[in-house]
């Protein structure tokens, strides 16, 4: 069994994982100084809420964009800017906090711009880790990833809460902008393999190609319907929690901070037992009890007393992370370099609005209906997320598919290339297919359908002949010759060739393959 720490002899990994891990712990001193800011200022339940929401929208809005430029463009840079652009915002927060001058309204504002910069950075900084690990420490590279922000959280607020306490919101602000300057400075380190601007793909092709991909992927769409089914409600703890410690809890700041800080031992817990839990249960098994068991931390949160409720936040720390690190692993493993980043801003995106939009709605209910109601019922859609593993439960092969590339030479006469940006490409592949496995074979192309359009194609079928009903024809478009040869050379993956070779092989002869041009191509 792979030690779950064995990422962090590498050290280059090691550098930035710390550096991940002094960042995440500002981000939640930020976000404890912010919360407790509003809690002390307002009382309202919905505009604490916002936090979250400030927080974490900023992945939803841009985290697409984020992702098209962490394929396309070089992903040190991207994570360098990112944070200088975080810290000069969180930078300003300090400031006009330091002066008096901090208002709930500028207070959300400064949040969602230190959430673009978080937003802007996290894709690539997910991406990245494939090239810091090798494949068989991806899966123990992701726990730690959730290790640095779980461990952030049972530090970062418990720490939080006293300095609030202390010296006030602004001190815990500047500390936050020193966490950002110095990932700026360990990112810089990292001198990250080259990319060559041959390779780039134009803004407008890589963000197609990226929802194209997406939507062919039943396996990543069931990932993020697993994630969004359970980020949703879950986030009424983070929301909330905040409230009800100022209500029936009765604690104050460092309380509160105490109460996060059990939520971050739970995860880290986690990290340790979560390999072992792996090798006796499936990951749908992991995925259904973490649900359950964060159920009875948030129903804790809105009824019972402060150390009832300390003690099943451990244990609901330890199942957000079982959820994230088996959810993160498998997207990681899912999906193919050349794709990685945007298909991880997707997941981002879904995890980040999942609790933007969460915190919106458990707030407003908070606000209405109080928070021990409000806590309850999310408690009762976590467990019906649970138990929604055993119909809608990760789809077979997720993160064991071979995601190798083995480039493709086109059978084309010397001189014949056609330009570029020619377009669009009509591909048709014949085939000839014995009567007994026609069935078999139009369930084949089912599957290279999907294929196809993962990698590039914008529409495809499956047509026969009405007179020998022996002929198929397998006509699919690509939007230029430029994303055709993409298709055939840097996107189709051992897992897809599997797929075509498997139609192919119910031919009776080697299938042929034509290119087809518009006239005035």
């Amino acid at each position: 069994m792979e030690s779950p720490w064995a990422p962090l002899r590498r050290r280059m990994f090691l550098i930035l994982w710390l550096a991940q891990l002094g960042s995440n712990i500002g981000t939640w001193m930020q976000t404890v100084g912010a919360q407790w800011f509003l809690v002390e200022t307002s009382r309202n339940a919905a505009l604490v809420s916002l936090v979250q929401t400030a927080n974490l929208a900023p992945s939803l809005l841009l985290g697409l964009i984020a992702g098209v430029l962490a394929d396309a463009f070089n992903r040190r840079r991207l994570i360098l800017g990112a944070n200088i652009f975080a810290a000069g915002a969180a930078t300003t927060l300090t400031v006009v906090a330091t002066l008096g001058l901090l208002e709930p309204d500028s207070l959300l504002l400064y949040t969602f711009l230190i959430g673009c910069g978080v937003a802007l950075s996290s894709t690539a900084w997910q991406a990245i880790i494939p090239e810091l690990v090798p494949n068989s420490e991806i899966r123990a590279a992701s726990a730690l990833g959730s290790v640095a922000v779980n461990s952030a959280r049972a530090v970062g607020p418990a720490v939080a809460g006293v300095l609030v306490a202390l010296a006030g919101p602004a001190f815990v602000f500047g500390l936050n902008a020193l966490s950002f300057v110095g990932t700026a400075v360990a990112i810089y380190s990292w001198r990250a393999p080259k990319q060559s601007p041959a390779d780039r793909e134009r803004m407008g092709e890589a963000l197609a190609a990226g929802i194209r991909y997406i939507r062919a992927a039943p396996r990543i769409r069931r990932i993020l319907l697993r994630s969004g089914l359970f980020i949703f409600p879950a986030s009424a703890v983070y929301a909330l929690l905040p409230v009800a410690v100022n209500g029936h809890l009765g604690l104050g700041s460092a309380g509160y901070g105490l109460l996060l800080g059990a939520l971050g031992a739970g995860a880290v817990l986690g990290v340790v037992l979560l390999p072992r839990l792996r090798t006796v249960l499936p990951d749908n098994a992991l995925l259904g009890g973490s649900a359950i068991v964060f159920a009875a931390g948030a129903f804790a949160c809105g009824y019972l007393p402060a150390a009832a409720v300390a003690a099943l936040l451990v244990p609901a720390g330890f199942a957000w992370i079982c959820t994230f690190s088996t959810l993160n692993a498998a997207m990681q493993l899912t999906l193919p370099e050349w794709v990685r980043a945007r298909g991880l801003s997707v997941y981002l995106m879904v995890a980040s609005g999942s609790q933007a939009v969460g915190a919106v709605f458990w707030g407003s209910g908070a606000a209405g209906a109080g928070y021990a109601p409000t806590l309850a019922f999310a408690a009762g859609v976590l467990v019906l997320a649970g138990a929604s593993v055993l119909v809608i439960p990760l789809l077979p092969g997720t993160g064991r598919l071979d995601r190798s590339v083995a480039g493709t030479e086109l059978d084309l006469p010397a001189g014949e290339q056609p330009r570029p940006s020619a377009g669009p490409v009509t591909v048709l592949v014949a085939y000839e297919v014995s009567p007994e496995l026609i069935d078999e074979f139009v369930n084949a192309m089912r599957r290279v359908r999907l294929t196809r359009m993962r990698t590039g194609a914008t529409d495809w079928e499956l047509v026969h002949s009405v007179t020998d009903r022996d002929q198929f024809r397998e006509i699919y478009e690509v939007p230029t010759w430029r994303e055709y040869l993409r298709q055939e050379q840097t996107r189709t993956t051992g897992e897809d060739r599997r797929i075509i070779q498997h139609a192919w092989d119910l031919a009776e002869a080697e299938p042929r393959v034509r290119w087809f041009l518009p006239a005035s191509a």
